[in-house]
């Protein structure tokens, strides 16, 4: 079994949908639709719903963006209009925390 995608309920589709595609550079698979957008996510996918347009999206699981070199992509998505915090690390792993437009809690980490 792997994991085939995470579903985040989403308020505003078009932002949501411009956050993942535009600015962290995901590929849409889908194409737009009003209530579902999907997005390859590199070995998994990230669907985003319109369910939860009209409530307060429940807690959600962080995502974990795998990457080389965290300092470098930091720097490549905050300058597309992302918002990750400062780089953290312990030995070799580096971590990075951010939120994407909708509060869903985001990571980019060195750990395979």
């Amino acid at each position: 079994m792997r994991m085939g995608r995470i579903v985040l309920f989403v308020r505003d589709m078009e932002k949501a949908a411009a956050f993942y595609g535009d600015v962290l550079g995901l590929e849409e698979l889908s194409g737009p639709g009003k209530d579902w957008r999907e997005f390859d996510a590199g070995g998994s996918n990230i669907a985003l719903h319109s369910g939860g347009r009209d409530k307060a999206p429940p807690r959600m699981p962080k995502i974990v963006f795998v990457c080389d070199d965290v300092t470098a992509e930091r720097e490549t998505l905050n300058a597309r209009g992302a918002r990750f915090g400062k780089v953290k690390m312990a030995g070799d792993l580096h971590l990075c925390d951010g939120k994407d437009p909708e509060g869903h809690a985001l990571q980019l980490s060195n750990r395979r």
